[in-house]
């Protein structure tokens, strides 16, 4: 039962990936109609913006020390990040110690800025194209991307530690009313708090504002959207900017979990398609469900007593269960009749 326990766990924080990832996947979809090959690129980026923050704060100068010296007898150097020489040594190193949750003000106008560029310079050429075509130009940007990454940060992955506050793990054992200790990583759990705050702050967008409005009206409807007098376009053209910066979001609180590296948009990608078509595509509510369904299901087959009965079921249970869904329902848990049915 304890080993049960923390796997589900693990798999809240792995469905948060793929709930976050698949939830712009599907914003791009139901309101432009393109298929996003490189949406796992965005989530690198997102990554790489907190391992961008960490270097830009520890950025240090150099100075000889008065009282250490090295064998020879020459005063030692000492590396001084600016922001300490700036905000004193207890604000700057707090600066340094908080990277990661800062390169959230950092990723939030770059993403956008990606995905307005991506949106305006390429993607709106391909909106009457067949998906094929959208499928190959947005996977081909997604390896120039990655090259991109791997030419400035290196080939290996770059490790984001946590604030020190968040070190450590919380013991659900007592909690849980268990005899034995059950033990969590604190920055799993505020992954996933973030990933619930962030899922709630999009549908409530969509849902209670009029921009959101408009927006579900004209997923629903565009061209009568745009016979009003709506600049659908314009509105479409944001929201792939937040879709953008949604994955990008998830990408920078992930970084502690996963060190940062160029490859790891692509190891998102096909498991949050995977996601997006089992929840059922254009359905945002079916592809945050599919998300943490599929990211626990593959957290539960890691557990050793189901992988000595089957051997590798980990790495298949995903698709698997995709299959056994798209037999049994075809449009997904949650799709709607119509979408991707031409």
């Amino acid at each position: 039962m304890d080993a049960i326990i923390l796997q589900f766990l693990n798999g809240l924080d792995k469905g948060s990936a793929y709930a976050l990832i698949a939830l712009g996947l599907t914003l791009i979809f139901g309101t432009l109609g393109v298929v996003n090959f490189a949406h796992g690129a965005l989530f690198m980026i997102g990554a790489f913006c907190s391992v961008t923050v960490q270097r830009i704060l520890t950025l240090s100068s150099e100075s000889l020390s008065a009282t250490e010296k090295d064998f020879l007898g020459n005063p030692l150097k000492i590396k001084t990040p600016y922001v300490e020489n700036w905000f004193g040594p207890e604000v700057g190193a707090a600066l340094i110690d908080w990277s990661v949750p800062l390169a959230i003000v950092f990723a939030i106008p770059v993403m956008l800025l990606v995905g307005f560029i991506m949106e305006r310079g390429l993607i709106k050429h391909f909106y009457k194209r067949p998906h094929a075509d959208q499928i190959l130009v947005t996977f081909g940007l997604a390896i120039v991307l990655q090259e991109v990454i791997k030419y400035f940060y290196g080939a290996n992955p770059l490790p984001t530690p946590a604030p020190s506050v968040f070190v450590g793990s919380f013991d659900f054992g007592p909690l849980l009313g268990l005899d034995t200790s059950l033990a969590y990583p604190y920055w799993r759990l505020v992954y996933f708090a973030f990933s619930a705050a962030i899922i709630g702050a999009v549908f409530a967008f969509l849902q209670f504002t009029t921009f959101g409005m408009v927006v579900r009206a004209g997923m629903a409807d565009r061209e009568t959207v745009g016979l009003l007098g709506i600049d659908i376009d314009r509105r479409f053209t944001i929201m792939f900017g937040i879709a953008a910066a949604v994955a990008g979001l998830a990408g920078v609180m992930y970084a502690p979990i996963n060190s940062p590296n160029y490859h790891m948009g692509m190891d998102f990608l096909v498991l949050s398609f995977v996601v997006v078509v089992v929840g059922g595509m254009g359905s945002l509510p079916g592809a945050v469900l599919a998300g943490f369904m599929l990211g626990i299901l593959e957290s539960l087959a890691s557990m050793n007593e189901i992988k000595n009965i089957l051997p590798g079921i980990d790495q298949i249970i995903i698709y698997v269960v995709a299959i056994i869904i798209l037999l049994t329902r075809p449009r997904g848990l949650m799709g709607r009749k119509g979408v991707m049915e031409e």
